[in-house]
């Protein structure tokens, strides 16, 4: 575009890939750990000595060995450097690398929706706007749900809390939260789901805004259904459902899995029957709409906006 003299490019991108990383490792307690130190010439890997490589007498494999040692010995000081457990220092920073990309191409405005990590705007030099699917997931609940003010929407996580609340104070909902408490720091895999909140008897609504493994949003079915949950929906902005996904919510406590297209469902649609497709055609229309005719989007990025 921008070499047919485009006067401004705005990419589209629903779902935005490697959003999911911050940029910085982070240690388990969540404090920011600081940036690794640059190298310096008495931190960079040795190598042979000139006259071991000129030397023909001298074994190719031993140069080659002599090399890996200095390679060693550099990650192994790396590495001693580290703040505490749960530091990771090898990461690799790729939500850097795709703002640049897009920016060095000639992206002059983004659109994306319900950013996993809001503070991956501050990676790009152009503005972004992060819209919010809560107003399609609210409209949907008000007219697909039966007898929707009975029901409870539920966080599968505590960091979802806020999203969840946003819709249940706008259709004038009861509230849930399932939270994670990790008995052993050294094993997070390791954990105990707890429900905070009154499901039983009642229709419960799963608001998440990811579903990749689908672990965290099919074991928190399967703990409503265990406090007396009578029907289990779950609304979801963007579907992974990478690997056997699809087939552990087939066999879950869930009775209906709305998605929207950020992401292709076709493959999914065929394998499973409980899903559904919530379109964000609209939502990304009105935003291009405005930012055409240089009017503002702000009110797009509230969960209590009203779409026509």
């Amino acid at each position: 575009c921008k070499t047919a003299s485009a006067r401004k490019v705005t990419a589209v991108i629903p779902f935005f890939p490697y959003s999911r990383q911050p940029d910085a490792p982070f240690k388990r307690s969540g404090a920011p750990l600081i940036r690794p130190p640059p190298m310096t010439p008495k931190t960079i890997p040795t190598t042979p000595a000139n006259e071991l490589v000129d030397n023909p007498f001298v074994n190719t494999m031993d140069v080659g060995q002599q090399i890996m040692l200095g390679v060693q010995r550099h990650a192994t000081q790396q590495q001693q450097r580290q703040a505490g457990d749960g530091y990771k220092q090898w990461v690799a920073r790729s939500g850097t690398l795709i703002a640049d990309l897009l920016t060095c191409a000639g992206a002059d405005h983004i659109i994306t929706m319900d950013l996993h990590d809001p503070q991956f705007q501050g990676f790009f030099d152009c503005p972004v706007d992060n819209l919010s699917s809560l107003p399609l997931m609210g409209k949907y609940i008000y007219r697909h749900i039966p007898h929707y003010s009975e029901a409870v929407i539920v966080s599968p996580d505590a960091g979802g809390a806020k999203r969840a609340t946003s819709i249940a104070e706008k259709l004038h909902m009861d509230f849930a939260l399932i939270h994670k408490e990790r008995r052993r720091p050294d094993k997070p895999q390791n954990h105990d789901l707890m429900l905070v909140g009154d499901v039983r008897d009642k229709v419960c609504i799963l608001i998440d805004d990811i579903a990749d493994t689908s672990f965290t949003i099919t074991k928190a079915a399967k703990l409503l259904h265990e406090h007396g949950a009578t029907k289990i929906y779950a609304l979801i902005t963007h579907a992974i459902l990478s690997g056997d996904a699809v087939d552990r919510i087939q066999k879950s406590y869930l009775d209906h899995v709305i998605v929207s297209d950020s992401v292709p469902q076709e493959q999914h649609l065929a394998k499973c029957n409980k899903f559904k497709i919530l379109p964000v055609a609209s939502l990304l229309a009105e935003a291009i709409r405005r930012i055409h005719f240089g009017e503002s989007v702000s009110t797009l990025f509230d969960p209590q906006y009203e779409l026509s």
